[in-house]
């Protein structure tokens, strides 16, 4: 059924949920458009509505909306749909690209009222831009500061009403002062299989893939919680049933794609399993160090702390500790091997005895 496999030489696929420049353009056009299109999030989407539609049925311009929770789980598409629900613009920055007061005062001059001012990682923001953000938000206004020492003078400038919106992938980088400014915080929650069976049947369509309901579930299953991902698999898995089958993807079409491209059957990819292999073959399972352990897999302390064990921590196969990092009896099991007695999860022997 499948042809020329020996010679294909893929070298995975990269599961982290951050998105790059080449998915910018594809997550673009299976991003939901309206609240009623949003899948998953039921508890979110209930209260954003009616905290839009409550400020819509008064006239006034909706509270500040704050969305955390780990990338690629819907708080960008999020933020457009307020701009839709509001009928309104949306301008669209991000924290870092904020480093002077002057960027941020810029940017707000130039928002019409009831614009939908949208500021990725917002925890990012350079301090005096942050500062500058406070008075925005609560009056409307900013000081703009004119000439230097002694003689230097500050102007006020009337801002049109706004909304922002900020999102962040670390809630806890926030300072208190920023964050309680916002009138609506949300926490995005990862998706659960059936949901993300749901998304990614939804972008089969709009893809136009012919995606059976076998072959959906696979996808959803592998997807580890994020609706970016798996729009990501399904994008490959699509490749794989062009090239090598009939077009269809099926649980076979489906299972032998994810084989190709290093994504086993709970998600873990390549680096994923490194990081497990390293801690369980070289340092007998833990505790380890995270950054002993990133030299040991060849990459950066910040790429394993960040990508893979967020995942593998909530996934039960690696245990953070005060000594260090420890794989569990689910890891050595995966990884086809006996845990010992002390790993996290195995059974005690006095426990077997009673």
């Amino acid at each position: 059924m499948y042809q020329d496999e020996a010679d294909w030489s893929g070298e995975g696929v990269s599961l982290t949920a951050h998105q790059d420049a080449s998915d910018q353009d594809v997550e673009t056009s299976l991003r939901p458009r309206k609240l009623s299109e949003f899948i998953g999030q039921a508890r979110v989407r209930e209260q954003l509505e009616l905290v839009l539609h409550g400020a819509l049925k008064r006239g006034d311009q909706p509270d500040h909306v704050l969305f955390s929770g780990p990338p690629g789980l819907g708080k960008t598409s999020l933020s457009m749909i307020i701009a839709t629900e509001l009928g309104s613009s949306i301008r669209v920055t991000s924290g870092p690209a904020l480093e002077r007061p002057g960027d941020l005062a810029a940017m707000l001059s130039n928002l019409a009222e009831g614009d939908v001012l949208f500021i990725d990682e917002i925890h990012r923001i350079a301090r005096p831009a942050e500062e500058m953000l406070y008075l925005a938000m609560e009056d409307y206004r900013v000081d703009i500061v004119v000439g230097k020492g002694p003689g230097a003078t500050s102007i006020p400038l009337e801002l049109a009403p706004f909304t922002l919106v900020g999102a962040t992938t670390r809630s806890g980088a926030l300072t208190g002062p920023l964050r309680d400014r916002f009138g609506f915080t949300a926490h995005m929650e990862f998706y659960s299989p059936e949901e993300l069976e749901l998304v990614v049947r939804r972008s089969a369509g709009i893809l136009g893939v012919d995606l059976r309901d076998d072959g959906a579930v696979e996808i959803a299953g592998r997807s580890r919680g994020t609706p970016r991902i798996a729009n990501r698999l399904l994008r490959r898995v699509r490749d794989f049933a062009e090239v090598r089958a009939d077009g269809a993807v099926t649980l076979e079409v489906a299972r032998a794609a994810l084989e190709v491209y290093d994504v086993d059957e709970l998600g873990l990819d390549r680096l994923d399993r490194a990081v497990l292999s390293a801690l369980i073959n070289s340092f007998h399972g833990g505790p380890v160090g995270i950054s002993t352990l990133a030299v040991a897999v060849g990459e950066e302390s910040s790429t394993v702390e960040e990508v893979c064990e967020p995942y593998l921590v909530r996934a039960g196969l690696l245990a953070r500790t005060p000594r260090g990092r420890v794989a569990t009896a689910a890891a050595w099991h995966h990884m086809g091997l006996t845990p010992p007695q002390h790993a996290p999860g195995s059974p005690q022997p006095d426990l077997l005895a009673e």
